[in-house]
């Protein structure tokens, strides 16, 4: 999927769709977050709820530079640290409101993206971007107690645009390395064991 060169409106029309679905999700959960649960922690070993939260606004706030034909360096250090302040659901809420308008500009998916790891098409950083949320809202739903199944809808996108690059992601450090699926897991059960997750 990440490797398509070519979008047809239906792709258009998809990727806009799972990922307002998916920015919703995540925005859902971070609306849910208790007061006293923003320093428990996640099932990301090395962050707690605030880390979680901070590193999902701060994707979404490389967004509209990315889109404008930015490279990392002329963002440099920006971004770094705690972006969340005094008010992370507000912070979260207009960081996730600049993507979304970002994502939706006039010919924004057929841009070209200057990334980490080199130029991308902008309609492969969406699916990216938007797998990368549902991934990580689970993360935060099991911190806070909240629903850990996505629709269905971004179940199956979430699997279709991860499972050809998975075994990747353990070795690359990003994710931990898979574990074992309970008995009778489902697709998404399965997705996230792999991704070194013990749904």
């Amino acid at each position: 999927m990440t490797g398509d060169k070519n979008l047809t409106d239906s792709r258009r029309r998809t990727l806009l769709a799972r990922h307002g679905e998916a920015l919703d999700l995540f925005t859902d959960r971070v609306h849910a977050i208790r007061p006293g649960q923003w320093d428990d922690p996640t099932p990301c070993t090395e962050w707690t709820v605030r880390d979680l939260v901070n590193h999902l606004a701060v994707e979404q706030l490389w967004v509209p530079p990315m889109l404008e034909g930015a490279t990392i360096e002329e963002v440099g250090d920006g971004f770094e640290g705690d972006r969340l302040g005094d008010d992370p659901v507000d912070t979260w809420d207009r960081a996730a409101d600049a993507a979304r308008e970002a994502f939706h500009a006039r010919g924004a998916l057929d841009r070209t993206v200057n990334l980490s790891y080199g130029p991308s098409t902008a309609h492969s950083y969406c699916a990216q971007m938007i797998s990368d949320l549902v991934v990580h809202a689970w993360d935060l739903s099991r911190a806070i107690g909240a629903d850990e199944h996505p629709s269905k809808a971004l179940v199956d996108f979430t699997r279709h645009e991860v499972e050809p690059y998975a075994d990747d992601l353990s070795a690359s450090g990003l994710f931990a390395a898979p574990v074992q699926p309970p008995p009778g897991a489902d697709s998404w059960q399965r997705l996230l064991a792999r991704l070194g997750r013990q749904p």
